[in-house]
């Protein structure tokens, strides 16, 4: 299998975007509502891989003041990390487990260049065999730090809320569900995640909550 379409610019996202809008009318409407849809590229590596262990069930903000605090303490290098002692990564915020999840990480000696060249579906499954690194971690990495087009994370919260409200649906449908739904807006899948986290938070700031 091909590693497939990689999203490197904003000409990428507006083109998956323009795809979506056209096969899936709801989708058209929740890109009047967002406007233009962020690139949302990071690098990769262990850098990256941390942080997203580090945003596990974490608000944005509260993801982002942890991770100011591991970058000040240079815990964001694996070296430097293995060298701290516990109570020192838990003045960075960090809980037990992730600081587990942290060291396991650091001691993988994970081939991150390898990893460009994997098609989808094994990056994923080589990430979770990893110590506190699951599905939705892996298919967050896959999106924005390798810039996989046809990832999606149907197992986040915000893109299930989002799609109970653009779709409107009676409950929130679960990973399983969700997964299956996102199977028609293939090859452009990230772009669907990215569209519908930007339309969650458009209606969420219209209800006051974000």
């Amino acid at each position: 299998m091909s590693v497939g379409r990689i999203i490197t610019c904003e000409a990428d996202v507006e083109e998956g975007a323009a795809w979506l809008a056209e096969v899936e009318p709801r989708f058209a409407h929740a890109l009047e509502a967002t406007g233009p849809l962020p690139l949302r590229r990071r690098g990769d590596g262990f850098e990256a891989l941390l942080s997203a262990i580090v945003s596990q069930q974490l608000s944005v903000a509260a993801a982002r003041g942890i991770w100011a605090r591991v970058e000040a303490a240079g815990a964001h290098d694996a070296r430097a990390l293995m060298a701290m002692d516990d109570e020192a990564l838990r003045g960075c915020g960090l809980s037990r487990p992730k600081i587990r999840y942290a060291r396991a990480l650091a001691e993988a000696d994970l081939d991150y260049v390898a990893l460009r060249d994997l098609p989808d579906a094994e990056v994923v499954a080589r990430l979770v065999e990893l110590k506190g690194i699951g599905i939705w971690t892996a298919e967050i990495y896959a999106m924005f730090s390798l810039g996989r087009a046809d990832v999606f994370a149907p197992g986040d919260l915000a893109l299930q809320e989002a799609a109970r409200m653009l779709f409107d649906l009676p409950e929130r449908p679960k990973d399983t569900a969700l997964r299956e739904m996102s199977a028609a807006w293939s090859p452009w899948r990230s772009v669907a995640a990215r569209l519908l986290w930007a339309y969650y938070h458009v209606e969420k700031s219209r209800e006051g909550i974000a």
